[in-house]
């Protein structure tokens, strides 16, 4: 039987209202929903649909399973992967979640917030601050990201170091199936032993075994007092030994550790010249250090203080700014902020989001420094991360004078290069970013043929039909 997309159009109208479903035949511009903000992946859609509760997602998944159409949940479509972006063919329709936008409930007591899968990151920031309390989940995209989105995708941040991924942070989740029922495992608990915790399935998926509609998250104490550091370091095992030395010092109130390379710094100085040099001499690695406790701003910085003079002594760091006031730790942290917007101005890069045991992150990049320029000549390597809890963005800028389509070209190759080295010394080739599209191809070299066979059957006991996000992770 032929398909009438213009009937379908009609039903899904029917259930969320005209004004809520959006497509090219009606005359609609759906471009920003059908491409992904670096320009990297741009699909074409049946239609965008914008549901306003959980029912009307689940009448959505109904309709779409009766009539075979997939299914692309879309947060704020800031991905990096290509998860949210549907294919070129035009029968996909994408699954838009924003209007589903609340805060369903803060529960300071229990230190929980109850939220819908399109509300803002940095609204439910705001709103946990207003409770006085902290969700600590914080990123680039905190403006435009939506919560639903970072489940899907497993996002990571700059707080890792303490708080964990969005994996530690969901406690509970509201699942729309393949087949339109709602799976209903909002409980704000810790401690829940009775089975499989299905919720688990769903965190990091993609979009491909169901729609995320809403969330139960942790919450925290907001922290009274920040001090915020940037180090000079020799090497990256010097800046592994000033980490664990700094745990010894700090304890749980160390929050986030980045490393930055000495070009990722000239280039933000390049692009950003306001950017005050933030020590007096230059390093070929620096650190950006973050603590956090529920004191005074004062006695944390002579916390902090005392432990990187400590840290001097010990030969773990060479040099050391210590900001005074929040205005100066907000020009250190718009630095490193500004390392992926320099990069832009810059040019062509292929991008790498690599994670690795601590302890073999120095030899990872000493080996890829060594082997890079002898594979690419001229290649510049920007490298900046989490290294706090291994995590690398290993991106490769392109040689002076080569032209971006012509660098994007040796993508393959670079990434063979940089993958084959990660996956030896048993780490991953995706930290936080994801699979999407961009690496599902890549993932199916890397894993295992059982680890692939049980993903795969999971696939097929939940999504039989192949409706949810199909061509995605897997």
């Amino acid at each position: 039987m032929t398909f009438d997309s213009v009937s379908w159009l009609e039903q899904a109208r029917a259930l969320i209202g005209p004004a809520h479903v959006l497509s090219e035949a009606g005359g609609d511009d759906v471009s920003a929903h059908t491409r992904d903000w670096r320009g990297k992946f741009q699909g074409r859609a049946l239609a965008v649909l914008r549901p306003g509760s959980t029912a009307e997602v689940q009448a959505l998944v109904r309709l779409a399973a009766r009539s075979g159409v997939a299914l692309v949940p879309q947060g704020g479509n800031t991905g990096l992967c290509g998860a949210s972006v549907p294919t070129a063919d035009g029968l996909q329709a994408v699954l838009q979640l924003g209007r589903l936008n609340r805060v369903r409930e803060i529960d300071a007591e229990n230190n929980t917030a109850t939220v819908e899968a399109g509300c803002i990151l940095q609204t439910l920031q705001e709103q946990a601050a207003a409770a006085g309390r902290l969700f600590p989940l914080s990123l680039g995209a905190e403006g435009s990201c939506q919560i639903g989105g970072n489940i899907a995708t497993n996002a990571g941040g700059v707080q890792v170091l303490r708080y964990g991924n969005m994996r530690e942070l969901v406690l509970g989740l509201e699942v729309v199936l393949p087949d339109g029922e709602c799976l209903d495992l909002l409980r704000g608990l810790r401690k829940d032993n009775t089975g499989y915790d299905l919720k688990q399935l769903f965190i990091g998926a993609e979009g491909t075994l169901g729609i995320i509609t809403a969330a139960t998250v942790k919450l925290f104490a907001a922290p009274g007092a920040q001090a915020v550091a940037f180090a000079g370091v020799s090497s990256i095992a010097q800046a592994v030994r000033l980490l664990g030395a700094l745990r010894g010092h700090l304890g749980e109130r160390f929050t986030a550790f980045e490393l930055i390379s000495g070009p990722a710094v000239a280039l933000v100085r390049q692009y950003f010249p306001e950017t005050p040099a933030p020590l007096s001499g230059d390093w070929p690695w620096y650190v950006l250090m973050e603590a956090a406790d529920g004191g005074s701003d004062e006695v944390l910085r002579e916390a902090l203080q005392t432990a990187l003079m400590a840290c001097l002594e010990d030969g773990c760091l060479e040099d050391v700014a210590l900001a005074g006031n929040l205005a100066q730790a907000q020009t250190l942290w718009t630095l490193r902020e500004n390392i992926t917007h320099a990069q832009q101005l810059d040019g062509s890069n292929i991008k790498h989001d690599v994670s690795l045991p601590i302890s073999r992150i120095a030899g990872f990049v000493e080996q890829m420094l060594a082997q890079l320029p002898q594979a690419f000549a001229g290649a510049r390597p920007i490298v900046y991360g989490h290294l706090g809890d291994g995590n690398l963005h290993f991106n490769v800028s392109a040689p002076p004078g080569v032209a971006p389509d012509a660098w994007q070209r040796q993508t393959e190759a670079v990434n063979q290069l940089l993958h084959d080295a990660v996956v030896a010394l048993r780490g991953s080739i995706s930290a936080e970013h994801g699979i999407g599209q961009l690496k599902r191809d890549e993932m199916a070299l890397y894993k295992t043929a059982a680890e692939l066979a049980v993903m795969r059957r999971i696939k097929q006991a939940l999504d039989p039909q192949g409706l949810m996000n199909p061509g995605k992770v897997l």
